[in-house]
């Protein structure tokens, strides 16, 4: 069992419950968890073995979009001295 101790916190689960988008407090939490990225715990981070890996791991795709190739038409002189 969890329990929501700041009236804060337990104010926000009313609203967004109030907004009709949600039927219970559980549909709440699932909904905002579902949203958070899964990180590694902290000392899984301070780990030096295998470090690296779990960090390419996380940044796998992000740059997927970008687009590395030069544009030719562009061409501008350079000068050497």
């Amino acid at each position: 069992m969890i329990e929501i101790h700041e009236p804060e916190l337990e104010a926000l689960i009313q609203d967004r419950m109030a907004s009709g988008n949600f039927a219970s407090v559980e549909d709440v939490v699932r909904s905002a968890l579902e949203g958070l990225p899964i990180q590694p715990r902290k000392d899984e981070l301070d780990e030096p073995r295998g470090g690296l890996v779990r960090v390419c791991a996380l940044v796998r795709g992000l740059g997927d979009d970008v687009e590395f190739s030069r544009d030719r038409s562009f061409d501008r002189p350079v000068e050497l001295f």
